[in-house]
């Protein structure tokens, strides 16, 4: 299963559309606080397309030539930042959305932030940055021919494994 150009820009307009969703999420939820429950939906679905947007990434790591032919500690090595820093801003973006849920589900105009929350939320929006950066970054690393086909990189790192 290789991956072909008309394949690879639909993942990449699906990732990217993931990736936009998000950035919309996070800087316009505020908009809905005064409604619990299309705040719940809007992260419902947040979360959903995060979880997706890693899964297409994945799905692009599985379709190369290097994992095909067993080197898959390679890409482990070349996208292991990238991979850390997407499941983080998962984990840290549903505990911030449950957070805050939990918070503001009676009283959701009340402006009251325990600092572990203000932390939390602090932390989860820097990382938005990193999440934004590696995952964009692999998205366009991973359409490099050198993952796609057998080449002299390839023989190389079979030679040294």
């Amino acid at each position: 299963m290789n991956l072909t150009q008309k394949k690879y820009s639909f993942t990449l307009i699906l990732q990217y559309a993931c990736l936009m969703f998000d950035v919309g999420a996070n800087s316009f939820a505020t908009f809905a606080r005064s409604r619990p429950a299309d705040l719940l939906v809007l992260f419902v679905i947040q979360d959903f397309c995060l979880i997706t947007a890693l899964t297409i990434l994945l799905a692009n790591f599985f379709s190369t030539y290097v994992f095909q032919a067993g080197l898959i500690q390679l890409l482990y090595t070349q996208f292991r930042m990238t991979l850390v820093i997407c499941v983080a801003y998962i984990m840290l973006s549903i505990g911030l959305h449950s957070w805050h849920m939990t918070i503001h589900w009676t009283s959701p105009l009340s402006h009251f932030w325990p600092v572990s929350y203000y932390s939390l939320f602090i932390t989860q929006r820097s990382f938005a940055v990193l999440y934004y950066y590696f995952s964009k970054r692999a998205s366009l690393r991973i359409s490099d021919p050198k993952f796609h086909e057998g080449s002299k990189w390839v023989q190389k790192q079979f030679s040294l494994t």
